[in-house]
């Protein structure tokens, strides 16, 4: 496993703090191993009694009203209580029956934490799945103003919640047409900034493991950063590569070594495989148009928005794990990059099939090379062929978009393109192309004129320096509106050979 032990340590803290917060996470963030952690740690300490529910498929009747809502709580903490103290238990029970609403569950609350006479801590897992949490914040309105009072009437020391939503967005979600605000009924709880992303240090160690159990070579620091390079930590799709490695192609090589090119084999099939993760993402997008519509500004059209913190669609982006706060918004990892980028471009083919029907996807030269100067010839001639006035418009916002549709069929499954959106004045979108056993740099980029063009070769030759490439290509968006140049030329710049493409 990997090594958590920091981010736990930071979360423990605030519990013995007396805080009450939210975990808020994407999903398969390691939100709920995390509780469980909490709470084993807990009920070995003789000063702490931890009570742990989740709201995963307890169903819809629960929620029904306040009196049920308040009766199915206390027995949810007698049923935790009874592993520790069966004859408190019996008492929560009995108490419930006199149970009547939050009024009363206020009071009888302040009655168990003094009969218990340890520090009371709540733990509840996934708070977003029930199917009316108006009722839930209610209840949590309820905390709320016993923590305010706590010195008077006692109350849960700590109270931790997990979810995707914190309490603030969780109104945003019960909400969304009716209710704006994202005041929040829970505005005691502490801010929740342990990073649960798991860095490199924190995975090498997990490969030092995995290397000693299963006898194989492994390069832990190298691994561990090339994972992170693809998932920027992401727990689950850390795991997920591991997993590719060991279980499909660790079996298949002849020596049972771990390089950082199997990773790279490893997040390529991940990219192409449909899960539940992906799944996940998918639906978020296609189930918020601003939301896919911002998504596809930062992933395609390498435009830099800073994160303003009261903006709905920014926020569920990074709620929904498709956003990272990296000097702005930008998308979480080069694995949901490239699932973002193929979903949209897919969908291109789809809706504009005119425009793709006419590709040739047979670009292959001797020793399995990409012809990159034939490919990049044939869609500037498609541009030039479909840039009438009635697609002109279209053409210009959705190059980009085009062209990675069009780069699809000419891949057909022996390469995979890596998008690598970079902050500066053209916007700039590097491909990063394995075909086969070979790799090609294909830059993506606005015309803005000759003295940037010079900055962007020099962008371009130190990014092929860098790769190790003594060759690249410029596919230039020019959206100017005086006569078009549909030319090409081949650029000698800083000793690399560039070869360009006015579209």
């Amino acid at each position: 496993m990997a090594d958590v032990s920091g981010k736990f340590l930071a979360v423990l803290r605030l519990v013995e703090k007396g805080k009450y917060f939210t975990i808020n996470r994407p999903r398969q963030y390691g939100k709920t191993t995390m509780l469980f952690q909490i709470f084993d740690v807990l009920q070995h300490d003789g000063n702490y009694l931890p009570l742990s529910i989740s709201f995963e498929g307890v169903g819809d009747l629960v929620f029904q009203d306040e009196v049920c809502f308040a009766k199915r709580f206390l027995i949810w903490l007698a049923d935790e209580a009874r592993f520790a103290d069966t004859e408190l238990a019996d008492w929560i029970v009995r108490q419930s029956e006199q149970c009547d609403g939050f009024e009363t569950l206020s009071k009888m609350i302040t009655a168990l934490v003094e009969k218990c006479g340890k520090k009371m801590v709540l733990l509840i897992d996934e708070v977003d799945k029930s199917s009316n949490n108006q009722l839930f914040l209610g209840f949590l309105g309820m905390l709320r103003n016993k923590y305010l009072v706590r010195q008077k009437s006692k109350t849960f020391h700590s109270v931790v919640l997990t979810g995707i939503h914190d309490v603030k967005s969780l109104k945003l979600k019960i909400s969304p047409e009716s209710e704006r605000k994202l005041n929040s009924p829970w505005n005691i709880a502490a801010d929740f900034e342990v990073d649960m992303n798991l860095q490199p240090a924190e995975i090498q160690p997990m490969l030092a493991e995995y290397a000693q159990d299963r006898s194989v070579l492994v390069d832990a620091p190298a691994v561990a950063e090339r994972l992170f390079y693809y998932t920027s930590g992401y727990p689950f799709l850390v795991s997920k590569l591991c997993k590719i490695f060991d279980e499909k192609m660790l079996p298949e090589k002849t020596e049972k070594i771990w390089t950082t090119g199997d990773v790279d084999t490893a997040a390529r099939q991940l990219i192409g495989e449909n899960n539940t993760n992906f799944d996940e993402r998918s639906k978020n997008l296609d189930n918020n148009a601003e939301l896919y519509a911002l998504t596809q500004t930062i992933a395609i059209e390498g435009k830099n928005y800073p994160f303003e913190p009261n903006d709905s669609v920014a926020t569920l982006g990074l709620l929904y794990g498709i956003f990272a706060k990296r000097n702005g918004l930008a998308i979480h990892n080069r694995i949901y990059q490239e699932v973002i980028v193929n979903k949209m471009s897919f969908r291109m083919m789809r809706e504009n099939t005119q425009l793709l029907d006419r590709y040739d996807a047979r670009f292959q030269l001797p020793g399995n090379q990409l012809d990159t100067h034939g490919m990049l010839r044939k869609f500037q001639e498609l541009m030039r062929t479909e840039n009438s006035e009635k697609d002109r418009d279209f053409l210009e916002r959705q190059g980009r978009l085009v062209f990675l549709a069009f780069l699809k069929p000419v891949l057909n499954g022996h390469g995979h393109a890596f998008k690598e959106p970079q902050t500066s004045e053209e916007r700039r979108l590097d491909l990063i192309i394995t075909y086969y056993q070979h790799q090609y740099l294909i830059e993506l980029k606005l015309w803005r004129g000759r003295a940037a063009h010079q900055r962007g070769l020099d962008q371009l030759a130190d990014y092929l320096d860098r790769l190790g490439l003594e060759a690249g290509a410029l596919l230039i968006f020019d959206h100017s509106k005086v006569k078009k140049e549909w030319k090409e030329q081949e650029i000698v710049h800083n000793g690399k050979r560039i070869f360009a493409v006015w579209a």
